[in-house]
């Protein structure tokens, strides 16, 4: 095994483990919210944090599952030594997979969408803004934020070849379209509801009443 090789490994279980801490969990829970896996659709991710009405617990769970995202890109590009668009690849996806599949949670864990659009803004800022842009507006009209997901992180993978300027075969693109792929699937449930009209909306209004 190259020394390269070596770094990968320990780079992939650094971000893993940074990506498998639950803060949706931890949060809902310090603040007396009870296991947030016992509630609505049992997620540990914001959209099911604010449906307990919290609308400051759900920013926050949004806000830490996007850092984990970031976090864990950053130290590829700074920490690492020989770092490079490979290792900064290889953190984006492996922090997603740390928060899709948490050790300490059997493996169940959020769906990652906040903290695969954190790595995004790290491996190029114009594409993660440009989902951003696309998850809102998508949720925003539909009040359904799994339909706002999926559309943005279809998207992400081709914005990710126009905007920074790689070809489909290099790292980001490639890390973007295993990162969009691992998402879209865990959003196979979602995907199901909506196509026959059955995916919950999200009243905001009514949870910031709570």
């Amino acid at each position: 095994m190259s020394g390269f090789q070596a770094q990968l490994i320990l780079l992939s279980l650094v971000s893993y483990v940074i990506g498998s801490i639950p803060f949706g969990l931890l949060l809902t829970a310090l603040a007396g919210g009870g296991d947030i896996r016992k509630i609505g659709s049992g997620n540990i991710g914001a959209t099911n944090v604010l449906r307990t009405g919290r609308r400051g617990l759900a920013a926050a769970t949004l806000l830490l599952d996007a850092l984990k995202g970031a976090v864990a890109v950053l130290i590829a590009r700074f920490f690492f030594p020989g770092a490079s668009e490979t290792t900064m690849a290889v953190a984006a996806v492996a922090v997603v997979i740390g928060h899709c599949f948490p050790v300490w949670l059997g493996f169940r864990g959020g769906k990652g969408v906040a903290t695969g659009l954190g790595t995004i803004w790290v491996l190029c800022w114009p594409v993660g803004l440009a989902c951003c842009v696309v998850w809102l507006l998508v949720a925003r009209l539909s009040r359904i934020s799994s339909a706002g997901a999926l559309a943005a992180f279809l998207l992400a993978p081709v914005l990710m070849v126009l905007l920074s300027g790689r070809p489909l075969h290099s790292p980001l693109p490639v890390a973007t379209l295993l990162v969009s792929l691992l998402i879209w699937a865990r959003h196979s449930g979602n995907i199901a509801r909506l196509l026959t009209g059955r995916e919950p909306r999200v009243n905001v209004d009514q949870a910031s009443r709570r």
